[in-house]
C-alpha cells in the first residue's frame, strides 16, 4: 500500500475559480484582495493567479476576522505580522538544530575559560585551568573625564620620540 504523501502547502495549485469556492468566497473578493495585496497568489507564465493551501486559509482567516469587524488595513497588519512570526519561528527551530549538532559533534567542548589576552579558549570537560596568583586592584578615575578634556590632555602630550 503506498503512503500518502504530505502536500507542500506553499505550491500554488489552485486555480481562481477553485481557490474562491474552497474560501467560500466570490472570486472577485480574491481578485480584490489581491490588490490590496492581503492574499497575493503566485502567478503562471500567462498571468493567471494560482492560489496555494497557504492562500486558502488565509483567505478563510480574513473573512472570518472581517465578519469580526476588523477592518481590511488592520487585517493586512495581522496576516504581515503572522508571516513574520512563522518566518522567525523557523529561524529559531533552524538555529536550535544547529546548536544541538554543534553540541552533539563537539561533547565537552562547552566549558570556556579566559586567556591571557582575554580571549576565550574552549576546554575539554574535566580539563582544569592553573589558577593565576597576582592581585589587581582596579581604583576608577575621579571623574571620568569629558570627551573635550581628552581632546585637551592629547593635545599636551608630548609626541613619543621616532626609533
Amino acid at each position: 500500500m503506498a503512503q500518502p504523501r504530505e502536500f507542500d502547502e506553499h505550491a500554488p495549485i489552485f486555480a481562481i475559480a477553485a481557490a474562491a469556492e474552497l474560501a467560500g468566497m466570490h472570486p472577485q473578493t480574491l481578485r480584490q484582495y489581491d490588490r490590496l495585496g492581503l492574499v497575493v497568489p503566485d502567478r503562471t507564465r500567462g498571468g493567471s493567479r494560482r492560489y496555494s493551501l497557504r492562500h486558502v486559509a488565509q483567505l478563510r482567516e480574513v473573512a472570518r476576522m472581517s465578519a469580526e469587524g476588523i477592518g481590511l488595513p488592520a487585517i493586512a497588519r495581522i496576516l504581515d505580522l503572522e508571516d513574520q512570526v512563522r518566518e522567525l519561528t523557523g529561524r529559531v527551530n533552524a538555529l536550535e538544530e544547529r546548536i544541538r549538532a554543534e553540541a552533539l559533534s563537539r561533547p565537552g567542548a562547552r566549558v570556556f575559560a579566559a586567556g591571557r589576552t582575554g580571549s576565550v579558549i574552549p576546554l575539554r570537560h574535566g580539563t582544569r585551568v592553573r589558577r593565576a596568583t597576582e592581585i589587581v586592584v582596579w581604583r576608577p578615575r575621579q571623574p571620568l573625564p569629558t570627551a573635550e578634556q581628552d581632546d585637551a590632555a592629547a593635545a599636551d602630550e608630548p609626541e613619543p620620540d621616532e626609533a
